[in-house]
């Protein structure tokens, strides 16, 4: 958009913005915790902001009881004056429920609606929802606690309360496999149609919603709502350490244009009764339609006088160009105090672009990643290519990013720190063994955000650099993807452009080191090695173990593709278990994720599964493909060969090229290569 169209734009959606307040019938409301800021999230009781989420009840010592709401600040319209169908609204949450204290009971929380903004119920069974003298509300409750007061069916459950806990209609989510306890981040979608008078409910551990919901009721919300009311959640413990953390919130409602017509019928009775009135009103929509007219014609005026200002001002190609859309600017004095100067003894890790300290922000004590990128001008290159990519991303298992700097040459990031680590060291670093499943859970969360990168983004991100060492680990052991220097944006069904193969040895694509081309199918491939790494607890290029034993072999390279497809074609598949994992872990499941790593290792990129696909069969919801013996051999020609293949063995017939993945003597041993 030129510098001219921009303040013409700016105008003409002013000018919309006073028709649309002119006729309330259309109002809406939308917002997300991407959009939200302390002064439009109130936050009552015991829910308080923790590491940028939002926990409703804490941690209190048993047997102390905990209660907290944090609700939208601003209310939400519900009902038109004059319309018999209540808004359509949709929200979608993520929430996380975990207990410092197992054996403790709990309590749970729930979605709101409520004409109150400023009261919070009893703690235990009411859930912050009411009191034991009562209370007015809307609500789809998550519980943990079976309270026989409150005929609950279980401690595991979804229901609808309306003005009441005793919930009018209850759903098991043991059903679908969802346990609310189990620490794990679950999804929850809402939605309801004004229209239809139909409220459904979906839950599931995957960001993909479900095909059928988990609730499904038939419920008019006209009889429960005011004009006005506020949306939030609500939670509480009964004597126990549980705490409930909404991790991530959008909401949005709507008046139906199907709404219209009744409305028109309205104002035609009120015609009839009143025809002076009627005038009137004609007469004020008339003036009024004049003065927005006039405004709008004086900006166009005010725009023209000043186009050649607009003309002569130059775009401004800096890098805080780039950045206007992040969450926050800091200070180079704020992140070096945070660092210590940059201190080597706050190094935490190191990247290809750059290097990683621990910071503690000297105004909110919060304890952060800093990333201190190189100077050289590649460095800023990635460091933009980040910012600008994974400042549009929201998905609960990204590293979350809090600002930026650019100051004294400088180039900063501010990220979440992760408590965990990275899953490359946890994995060998490790005094304890990682648990199966916590590597279940991290091979499922890595899987939901490469779908959602490659298939649910407005534009596809393609990562290029899917490896253990950029996968972080929060307090649950729950996957961050972060990095993403090398990562590229394109359109849905686009054609890649061919460039320079930059990545890891041992999880890049054969096609890829051959092409130049990065395709979601790359990130597949490189997903699947990290899938057999974290199954083996190898990686996946190190030396061979002949070495190691001290037999007087030389060293070479060792595949993990290679190796797990050997093992696989002789009948032995679970030896590749990690023999630090003791044989604790269901065989099942190990052979499903062994077999689904070969799946997205394939050496023909047409025959690796999609990601919503893996996520899928993780999750039991569909079939491992039929993964072959032998592995199979891909054929090129040799038109195709844009690179030097100095790091694969290639055996030329017939004038085409079969490319073996097995690594060369001369194989990086898990290097990035540019």
């Amino acid at each position: 958009m030129s510098p001219l169209q921009t303040p013409f734009f700016i105008t003409f959606f002013f000018f919309l913005c006073c028709l649309n307040a002119s006729s309330s019938i259309f109002a809406t409301t939308q917002f997300d915790f991407a959009t939200l800021t302390m002064s439009t999230l109130k936050l009552l009781g015991d829910a308080h902001l923790n590491n940028n989420t939002v926990s409703l009840t804490g941690d209190p010592a048993v047997p102390n009881s905990a209660a907290g709401r944090a609700l939208y600040s601003a209310p939400v319209r519900f009902r038109q004056p004059g319309t018999p169908s209540p808004a359509s609204f949709s929200t979608f949450f993520s929430f996380s429920v975990t207990n410092l204290n197992p054996s403790s009971v709990g309590g749970g929380l729930a979605f709101v609606i409520s004409p109150d903004s400023s009261a919070v119920g009893d703690p235990g069974g009411f859930l912050g929802l009411q009191t034991a003298a009562g209370g007015t509300f809307l609500a789809v409750e998550f519980d943990t606690l079976m309270d026989v007061e409150f005929s609950d069916v279980n401690g595991n459950h979804v229901g609808l309360d309306l003005n009441s806990v005793v919930s009018t209609q209850v759903s098991d989510l043991g059903t679908i496999g969802v346990d609310l306890k189990s620490g794990d981040s679950v999804n929850a979608w809402i939605e309801y149609d004004g229209n239809a008078k139909g409220l459904r409910v979906w839950v599931s551990y995957s960001n993909l919603r479900p095909k059928d919901p988990i609730l499904k009721v038939d419920l008019d919300v006209g009889m429960y709502v005011d004009d006005f009311m506020y949306v939030g959640f609500s939670g509480s413990t009964q004597g126990s350490t549980e705490v409930h953390s909404v991790e991530w919130w959008s909401f949005n409602s709507s008046f139906d244009s199907a709404a219209a017509p009744a409305a028109a019928t309205s104002v035609q009775k009120e015609r009839k009764s009143s025809k002076k009135s009627t005038v009137g009103a004609v007469a004020g929509v008339v003036t009024a339609g004049a003065f927005v007219l006039a405004l709008f014609a004086g900006a166009l005026i005010w725009l023209y006088s000043n186009k050649v200002k607009y003309y002569v001002k130059k775009l401004d190609h800096s890098i805080e160009s780039e950045i206007i859309r992040m969450p926050k600017e800091f200070s180079y004095k704020e992140l070096k105090l945070a660092t210590k100067g940059f201190s080597a003894n706050r190094v935490i890790g190191h990247g290809a672009f750059g290097t990683v300290y621990k910071g503690v922000l000297p105004e909110s004590g919060d304890i952060v990643a800093v990333k201190r990128c190189n100077h050289s001008g590649q460095g800023k290159n990635e460091f933009l290519s980040e910012l600008s990519i994974i400042g549009s991303l929201r998905h609960r298992n990204l590293v979350h990013l809090q600002g930026w700097c650019h100051e004294k040459g400088e180039i900063l990031l501010v990220y979440d720190l992760m408590p965990n680590g990275s899953l490359d060291k946890a994995l060998y670093e490790s005094r304890m063994a990682l648990s199966w499943p916590h590597r279940l859970k991290i091979l499922l969360g890595v899987s939901s955000v490469l779908a959602y990168l490659h298939h649910e983004c407005e534009n596809q991100v393609i990562h290029r650099d899917i490896k253990t060492s950029n996968i972080m680990l929060d307090e649950g052991f729950n996957a961050r993807l972060g990095d993403f220097g090398l990562a590229r944006q394109t359109e849905h069904d686009k054609s890649p452009d061919a460039t320079v193969a930059a990545g890891t040895m041992g999880y890049l694509a054969p096609e890829y080191v051959l092409t130049g081309r990065a395709t979601e199918k790359t990130d597949v491939f490189s997903y699947g090695a990290v899938v057999l790494e974290v199954a083996s607890g190898r990686r996946p290029i190190e030396k061979d173990d002949d070495a190691a034993a001290g037999n007087g072999k030389v060293g070479i390279s060792s595949n993990l593709v290679e190796w797990v497809w050997s093992l696989h074609q002789d009948g032995k598949l679970l030896t590749a278990a990690d023999p630090r994992l003791e044989g604790e872990f269901e065989e099942g499941e190990m052979r499903k994720v062994l077999l689904i790593g070969l799946a997205c290792s394939h050496p023909d990129s047409m025959a690796r599964p999609t990601m919503r696909c893996v996520v899928q069969m993780l999750l039991g919801e569909a079939e491992v493909p039929i993964v072959p013996r032998a592995k199979p051999s891909t054929s090129y020609s040799t038109s195709q060969l844009l690179m030097n293949l100095q790091d694969s063995d290639t055996d030329c017939k017939n004038g085409m090229i079969t490319i073996s993945t097995s690594s060369s003597e001369n194989s990086s041993n898990g290097k990035d290569i540019v």
